[in-house]
């Protein structure tokens, strides 16, 4: 039986979702190779522009670029090949907020596009994102942490975002940043969390019981908190604060009313507590699990009745019969 947990948000954002008119897949004609030429040139001027001294000239520069950034993968493509990635991290460390802004919007602009995530990662960003996270504006705080979700969907930036300090800020904005920079952050440590070294530290960080106040469904991050949940399950120290925090009886709620994927995910995570420890287990007893169980056991969706059938079974074998 799989038991991993489903991710609640698959695709990292950029400072635009919508995709405008111009949105194009497929091959080049030649209108567009002309259009690209245009961009190219432009782009060329800014990444100069990037170099300037005058802090004005660089505030321009990476709007534009950022501006660029999110139109369509092409100019992704063109941005990159003329060199503004290492500038535009070098720019992280500004002390203009606008041009700090500017700079991390445009590498996560550019994040979205494959290819760009190692270049980026490969031009030293780690360090500088996890600066703006620390020290940035709002927006910038909220921008970094949805480039850093974006760079960690590659399994070795996992390894190098966890080693290189970003989980605590991390876990800091989960607590006190704002609606939109709670969800960047949750995507984020969620990926992270998907790696088994970095659970521990997202757990020593305090993550839990921020990820348990998130599942109140006022709120809205239901999803994604759970899923992040049933990954620390997977430890010692994170089924103890689950346990600890009050979770337990919280995702026995997300049983009964929660979506298809949170449902999954928290019996992930109620498996993980009850086959890990007999005190978690009673208490998931305790907190009526069978009743909801039997129902997903019967008319979930197919991965739903399979894991709501495990922990079921376990229970059962535990209790006896009657």
């Amino acid at each position: 039986m799989r038991s991993e947990p489903v991710a609640a948000t698959a695709l990292p954002r950029g400072d635009d979702s919508s995709k405008p008119s111009f949105w194009r897949v497929g091959p080049l004609n030649n209108e567009a190779k002309h259009d690209l030429s245009e961009v190219e040139t432009q782009v060329k001027i800014f990444v100069e522009d990037l170099k300037s001294d005058s802090t004005d000239t660089q505030r321009n520069a990476t709007a534009e670029l950022r501006l660029l950034a999110k139109h369509n993968m092409d100019n992704r493509v063109v941005i990159a090949n003329c060199g503004a990635i290492s500038l535009l991290v070098n720019l992280l460390y500004s002390h203009d907020s606008a041009t700090q802004e500017n700079a991390v919007t445009a590498l996560l602009n550019l994040s979205i596009s494959d290819n760009n995530k190692k270049a980026i990662v490969d031009a030293g960003a780690i360090e500088p994102l996890i600066h703006v996270l620390e020290n940035g504006g709002s927006e910038a705080k909220e921008n970094s942490a949805a480039a850093l979700f974006s760079l960690s969907v590659i399994t070795e930036n996992k390894i190098k975002i966890g080693r290189s300090g970003a989980v605590e800020p991390l876990v800091d904005m989960l607590g006190n940043g704002t609606l939109r920079g709670k969800k960047d952050a949750v995507t984020a440590l969620f990926n992270l969390s998907t790696y088994h070294e970095n659970k521990t530290m997202i757990v020593q960080s305090g993550a839990v019981r921020h990820l348990i106040e998130l599942m109140d469904p006022a709120v809205g991050m239901v999803d994604n908190a759970v899923a992040v949940l049933a990954n620390l399950a997977t430890v010692p120290d994170g089924r103890n604060a689950i346990g600890q925090e009050g979770g337990i009886s919280l995702l026995v709620d997300v049983l009964e009313l929660g979506s298809v994927k949170g449902k999954e995910n928290a019996i992930t995570a109620l498996l993980q507590l009850s086959k890990n420890s007999g005190r978690f287990c009673n208490m998931v007893l305790q907190e009526g699990v069978i009743p909801p169980l039997v129902a997903l056991s019967r008319s979930g969706n197919f991965r739903s009745r399979e894991k709501a059938q495990a922990l079921l079974s376990y229970l059962r074998n535990l209790i006896g019969p009657g």
